[in-house]
């Protein structure tokens, strides 16, 4: 009996599926034979010495063999489709639990300050989390609805944060003040981005964008005269609460409400803060999908020439992206420095850019819940993960990958219609 008897529907014969696993295990040979199998680790007289690690080089490569060798006799070479695989009640029971997903999330966020008030690990993760929601929201603008991709949308992040620090370091403006400040310088450099990159698409936009999030990270760190250079900008200003101060004595938020004082005070006002200006992010992003300038974005989007064709001033179109993108990407930094109290330039890396990117496109390019979803995913993920400091990027980076293959528009990629005509929607 062959395997293709046993799994008559996909299956390839056992000769085709030992050579499409030797040629998976060469390949795994080859990414992960410098990457794994050597380390480098100081020796006692200070130089680095070559270690191997043969035995981990040899399992992981085992286990892409066998892996490969399994999927191509049970599937052979097409697509994986486990959905079909699933029960019609169980795939149905996950979309109508979707549809109170978004108001489940926000609930439970409302409820994490009462539910973990003594974990201030907790609480400090959900402020990151938020914090990740908002920028994936505002990348979301210039990726998701407008297809414009973006890799530097780190710098507006800096540019906001900076300019919160400068602002209140040097004039003594209140955070209320250089909120919406911050913002507005970041709109401001957005636009200037998007003058350049009118007539890019595509690789050649990315690399454009690229650039300028290293040449605003590379002036942050050499104009130190202005921002410190390296060594950052410290004792930034914290936010009050109506001119009420989180301190302990009189004319304090604790003080005035007669409450003990706690420093748990702070971390839950700027929990309720972050959650706050992610919301105005959202509400923002929805009220303007609906307008005619949302409705332009996507066109792009799905097509520029077309959207040329159609009258569109795409000039518009691309700067009010790339300026309403960048305000909520200034509003996040701002929200970071007050918080952090200390700035530098080594906090608006790539990396930092390639995680926000990696949350929209994960989530669902387009996609509010879908951001959220996978904002909470990627960065709590990364928190179970910490014990295992070696081996949890790559198991994202697989994670990543399958998500990819099996869901090639993100986790929640369906989204609400944007326009309703004749009784009969149109997406």
């Amino acid at each position: 009996m062959t395997v293709r008897a046993v799994f008559p529907h996909s299956g390839l014969p056992i000769a085709a599926a030992l050579k499409d696993a030797t040629l998976a295990a060469l390949v795994a040979f080859g990414l992960f034979a410098f990457l794994i199998g050597l380390r480098t680790d100081q020796g006692a007289t200070g130089a680095l010495e070559i270690t191997t690690r043969l035995s981990t080089l040899a399992i992981l490569v085992c286990a892409v063999f066998v892996g490969s060798f399994a999927r191509a006799l049970i599937f052979g070479r097409e697509a994986i489709g486990f959905g079909r695989a699933l029960p019609s009640w169980l795939t149905s029971g996950v979309a109508n639990a979707s549809r109170f997903a978004g108001l489940a999330l926000l609930i439970f966020a409302l409820l994490t300050p009462v539910l973990f008030y003594q974990n201030r690990y907790l609480l400090d993760l959900g402020i990151l989390v938020l914090t990740y929601v908002m920028l994936g929201w505002g990348l979301n603008i210039v990726v998701g609805l407008a297809g414009l991709l973006d890799l530097g949308y780190v710098a507006f992040y800096a540019i906001g944060a900076y300019s919160y620090a400068l602002l209140a370091t040097q004039f003594e403006l209140s955070f209320w003040v250089c909120l919406p400040l911050a913002g507005i310088l970041a709109a401001f450099w957005g636009v200037l981005l998007g003058f350049p990159v009118l007539r890019l698409r595509g690789d050649y936009l990315a690399i454009v964008t690229l650039a300028f999030g290293e040449i605003i990270r590379l002036v942050l760190l050499n104009w130190q005269n202005l921002t410190g250079g390296p060594n950052g900008i410290s004792s930034i200003p914290r936010p009050s609460f109506f001119g009420l101060p989180f301190i302990d004595g009189e004319g304090s938020f604790a003080a005035t409400f007669g409450l003990p004082f706690s420093p748990t005070h702070r971390v839950v006002f700027l929990f309720y803060l972050i959650l706050a200006l992610a919301l105005l992010t959202n509400w923002v992003t929805i009220r303007l999908r609906r307008l005619p300038i949302g409705r332009a974005w996507e066109a792009m989007r799905e097509d520029e020439i077309a959207c040329r064709a159609l009258g569109i001033n795409t000039t518009a179109t691309k700067l009010t992206a790339f300026a309403i993108g960048a305000t909520f990407g200034g509003f996040a930094g701002a929200f970071f420095a007050t918080k952090q109290g200390f700035i530098s330039p080594e906090s608006f890396t790539f990396g930092e850019s390639a995680l926000v990117l990696a949350i929209v496109v994960l989530g669902g390019m387009g996609s509010q819940l879908g951001v959220a979803v996978a904002a909470l995913v990627m960065l709590g993920g990364f928190e179970l993960f910490r014990e295992f400091e070696q081996y949890r990027m790559l198991v994202f980076g697989f994670a990543m990958v399958m998500i990819m293959v099996w869901r090639p528009r993100g986790l929640v990629a369906t989204r609400e219609p944007s326009l309703h005509l004749g009784g009969r929607t149109q997406r």
